[in-house]
């Protein structure tokens, strides 16, 4: 008999572990979520076995459950898991990006007879929802695994061998380590984000130019300003004291920056840019991390008609698949770019192969 998988929570994250799981043929996978059109979706898709909307009937004689809700949904979840009847020994885990307190929460599931390891599997998509569930969203990605103390290796060795299904890059960290790194490389990022946003908004109620010059970099560098506020509400409150000690270390920054360009400190500006440039430019190059990557193509196109249409073509005919496309500049007379987005690093590869060989000049972002 197959052992039984439960997600709760069908949807992009959730449906990407499901249909890993499906596809392999080794286990039984049942879906639970609020939203009855999600269930539906997904058995649709054959991303699940089975879609349930009864708590209760979803976690049942499941061998391993895992929590695909938002961070702030998780402890009332939590709460309610526990006071349900469960198979002893069932291995549950989460898919949220804090750790540190769920793990010490979650804790009291050890004298129930069940394992909680916290999880955190490092990718995303632009898109939401179980209709845009990929079986390739975790390959390569890093998948942070983060079991307490008094976890049994050997259960935690049972989950890392299911997730090895994913084909991503399984880690084990400490939980409020884990806070810490992914609070500096993704959490607060946001934070900037934001301010700076709101920042240039208030500029722009005085002065329309603001907004009508933000285009192009600046949206760039302030993209993930555009995410679901209340998710990152949650992971604030919940990653909290990691989140004012890096905002004290960014204003002691700051305030660094102000003397030595109020003192004029022409060396000390320098070296600040040059540290910052040399720390960039030796990160990985490719693979995946906290922060979605941008998987964006810069074509220079001529001024003809046409022009877009016949580069759209040329990847169709190769059956490359385009998320969105942006005319960046285009006057008369004058190259234009073209911004084309694709769904994943192998479809760039493709694009920008197929276009150079077809006499095109592409290249990405730095």
């Amino acid at each position: 008999m197959k052992k039984k998988i439960t997600i709760i929570g069908v949807g992009l994250i959730g449906g990407s572990l499901a249909i890993n799981f499906k596809n392999s043929g080794q286990y039984q996978v049942i879906g639970y979520d609020v939203k009855e059109h999600q269930l539906q979706m997904a058995e649709k898709l054959g991303v699940i076995h089975r879609g349930v909307m009864d708590l209760r009937e979803a976690v049942r004689d499941s061998d391993y459950t895992f929590l695909s809700a938002p961070v702030g949904q998780l402890y009332d979840l939590l709460d309610t898991i526990l006071e349900l009847k469960f198979k002893q020994g069932v291995i549950i885990t989460d898919t949220g990006s804090t750790k540190g307190k769920l793990v010490e929460y979650t804790s009291k599931f050890l004298e129930k007879g069940a394992y909680f390891i916290g999880g955190h599997p490092m990718a995303g998509s632009h898109k939401s929802g179980v209709s845009a569930a990929n079986e390739r969203l975790f390959e390569n990605a890093y998948y942070v695994l983060t079991p307490g103390p008094n976890i049994p290796k050997w259960v935690v060795d049972e989950l890392i061998s299911l997730l090895s299904l994913t084909r991503a890059k399984i880690i084990q960290m400490d939980p409020y380590e884990h806070d810490q790194v992914v609070g500096a490389i993704s959490h607060f990022p946001h934070i900037i984000a934001a301010l700076l946003t709101n920042q240039v908004a208030e500029y722009s109620e005085q002065n329309k130019w603001y907004s009508r010059l933000a285009a192009g970099g600046f949206k760039d560098i302030t993209r993930i300003a555009s995410s679901n506020p209340e998710m990152w509400r949650d992971i604030l409150i919940h990653n909290q004291q990691v989140m004012i000690d890096l905002a004290e270390d960014w204003k002691r920054g700051f305030d660094q920056i102000i003397q030595m360009v109020s003192q004029l400190e022409v060396q000390a500006i320098e070296e600040f840019f040059r540290s910052a440039r040399d720390f960039r430019n030796q990160l990985p190059e490719k693979g995946k991390g906290a922060l979605n990557p941008l998987y964006d193509l810069f074509i220079d196109v001529p001024d003809h008609p046409g022009v877009i249409g016949k580069v759209t073509t040329l990847l169709g005919e190769a059956e490359i698949s385009i998320t969105n496309i942006q005319i960046l500049e285009i006057r008369e007379d004058i190259m234009g770019v073209l911004r084309i987005s694709f769904r994943n690093e192998n479809d760039l590869e493709r694009a920008k192969n197929l276009l150079k060989d077809s006499g095109y000049h592409v290249y990405l972002m730095e």
